[in-house]
């Protein structure tokens, strides 16, 4: 069977509670048969790791989400650090910015990325951006950090301009295409990413959110990242098989630690 990896979920969120086995199980029925699942909160660590140890296929990263700044303090560098240790953790995020809702929390927004940024860089694990309505300064931020000291990094649930594409792929950084890309109208992001190199490329679900067709306006979860994948072949002008294994190849790159825990079971 064709294999995906589901690059980013959000297992521990309500929406799937008492379903976690199943919802497991059905993304393997789908050969989704790794997902990292992200803690946004620091305070709900532990919950997030117990999803990971009790789930075979199931990694996990941790970071604080710009969203939640506004109630929460931003992390420090020894709390994040403290989490990193676990075999199953793979990424620093979600961290990032957000104006849409949230631009009066802008300069702890920035506090909290630039500190992200130094810890993704201390232990070589991968960043894991959210960036909506802030393409400018997370341009400027991530080239002038990159500048100081190189890090890896994916763009997740990118849906931004092609101007933060270009300048994100050229540090060497990852677009991860989320059910938006395969939304009837979504003809321009689909347009950035067939101009992407295609091992620059995952895929993802952002589940429980942005379920691509055809459960738009549904639950979304890990199973659907093949939906998303087809379309993400389509976009690229290739097969499904050649699509996923791309993907696969991209993930296991930037993902060290998870390609190694595959390799070790």
């Amino acid at each position: 069977m064709t294999t995906l990896t589901d690059s980013h979920c959000h297992l521990d969120f309500p929406d799937f509670d008492g379903e976690r086995d199943a919802i497991v199980a059905r993304a393997a029925a789908a050969g989704v048969t790794r997902m990292v699942t992200i803690c946004t909160r620091l305070a709900q660590a532990d919950r997030v790791r117990a999803i990971a140890e009790a789930h075979e296929p199931v990694f996990w990263a941790a970071g604080a989400h710009p969203l939640h700044l506004a109630e929460e303090p931003v992390p420090t560098r020894e709390a994040l650090l403290a989490l990193t240790d676990h075999p199953k953790f793979v990424g620093i995020g979600e961290t990032g910015l957000d104006y849409h809702y949230t631009a009066e929390t802008r300069a702890l927004q920035i506090e909290s990325l630039r500190l992200h940024i130094g810890v993704a860089r201390e232990t070589g694990l991968p960043l894991i951006i959210h960036a909506r309505a802030a393409d400018d300064d997370m341009a400027a931020i991530l080239e002038d950090e990159h500048a100081r000291g190189a890090f890896s990094c994916v763009m997740h649930c990118f849906s931004s301009g092609a101007d933060l594409a270009r300048r994100a792929l050229d540090l060497g950084f990852y677009l991860s295409m989320s059910g938006i890309a395969a939304f009837p109208r979504s003809t321009e992001l689909r347009e950035i990413f067939a101009a992407a190199p295609l091992d620059r490329i995952l895929v993802e679900t952002d589940s429980p959110y942005l379920a691509p067709p055809p459960h738009r306006g549904k639950r979304n979860e890990p199973a659907y990242t093949a939906h998303t994948a087809r379309v993400g072949a389509e976009t690229f002008g290739l097969s499904f098989d050649e699509f996923a294994a791309a993907t696969e190849a991209n993930f296991d790159r930037l993902f060290t630690r998870a390609a190694r825990g595959r390799a070790a079971a």
